[in-house]
């Protein structure tokens, strides 16, 4: 769905845009937020509707951007440059939605595969650099804009439920798959207690560490900003980096129906840790040092039990292209999962040898 021009107009009025206006087009294959490209006789800008649905609370989400990307550009850092309304406010709201508007960030690309390890490594990098130079950022001025995004114990809760419940009777179909994820139950509270004993800290977390959601310079190809900080919540860095190990480790995509191409890569996993590791390590703690072969398997195994529970209960979360696409999805993490519980020894080591050659 395209908005109207009319609509378009009325909300790019409401921006000091430089420039006038030349043409607003839709922009990008996002699918939260309606995304277009706003061109002027002078620059670019992005102009985004955001999705209230997923996120209905617009201003904590937008306060929680502000004050993170206010932050970094304190620091020097390349990051989004929100443009203010004509009042003053980081976001316009009118009837057909709340809008919000960013300066284009120019001479950029991204990736939306893996090519080969080195951009994996460089991908870790960039991610770790975000989260170090974040690092003594205040994480508990930032509100839950997902309450319970990544709250694995509240995750399980909802499969129970789900299981409970067979509203679309499908249980008896997938026994084995539910059996697995009722078997690993000791996994579910280790970063969510952490955090509450305070044995790990409380930090500013991504949430959505795709590698598509870094700006590389177009020339040089070097990382330059962190973008899509919608997510942006009060968390553990295991979260973020347990979650780019799941999707970025792997050798298929995590809806491939031959499971024999489904596989975690210790390669893949020793090229994203060296990045991250090499500019996170002046403040990464001991206890997220020694957790993290484990968040891979925490977050794979989230990940997979919240597509089990979607399928159980009609597929009603994760947009879908026939029956069993979210079973097909569950089962790839579980495959992920079985591969990454063999190899956590080696995990383990791989880290200590990454952390041995930064010394």
């Amino acid at each position: 769905m395209v908005d109207s021009g009319v609509a378009l107009a009325r909300v790019v009025a409401s921006f000091p845009l430089k420039g006038t206006i030349i043409s607003v087009e839709p922009y990008g294959d996002g699918h939260i937020n309606r995304t277009y490209l706003v061109l002027t006789d002078q620059c670019r800008y992005i102009l985004q509707k955001m999705n209230t649905n997923v996120f209905p609370d617009a201003a904590g989400l937008m306060r929680n951007i502000e004050l993170v990307t206010s932050y970094l550009q304190d620091k020097g850092e390349e990051t989004l440059d929100i443009v203010p309304t004509n009042d003053g406010a980081t976001y316009f709201k009118d009837p057909t939605g709340s809008w919000r508007v960013y300066a284009f960030i120019e001479h950029t690309i991204s990736y939306n595969l893996v090519p080969d390890a080195s951009v994996l490594c460089d991908a870790g990098a960039a991610f770790g650099h975000f989260q170090n130079v974040l690092a003594a950022f205040d994480a508990s001025q930032l509100s839950e804009t997902i309450a319970h995004f990544h709250d694995a114990p509240s995750r399980f809760r909802d499969f129970q439920s789900a299981v409970s419940d067979d509203s679309r009777h499908r249980v008896e179909s997938c026994r084995s798959e539910i059996d697995f994820y009722m078997a690993h139950t000791e996994w579910y509270p280790l970063i969510m207690k952490g955090l509450a004993l305070g044995s790990i800290p409380l930090r500013v977390t991504h949430n959505d560490t795709k590698l598509n959601n870094i700006l590389m310079d177009a020339t040089t190809h070097e990382a330059r900003a962190i973008i899509d900080l919608d997510t942006i919540m009060p968390g553990s860095l295991l979260f973020d980096f347990g979650d780019s190990i799941r999707s970025g480790a792997s050798t298929a995509l995590e809806d491939e129906q031959d499971l024999d191409k489904v596989h975690f890569s210790s390669e893949l996993f020793e090229a994203y840790a060296r990045g991250y590791l090499r500019e996170l390590k002046p403040s990464i703690t001991d206890k997220e040092l020694a957790l993290l072969p484990e968040s891979a398997i925490l977050m794979t195994l989230e990940c997979g039990m919240r597509f089990l529970a979607d399928y159980l209960c009609g597929d009603t979360y994760f947009a879908v292209d026939y029956p069993q696409h979210n079973l097909v999805r569950c089962r790839t993490q579980i495959k992920l999962i079985q591969e990454m519980e063999d190899r956590l020894t080696a995990s383990h080591r791989i880290i200590d040898e990454v952390m041995e050659e930064l010394q």
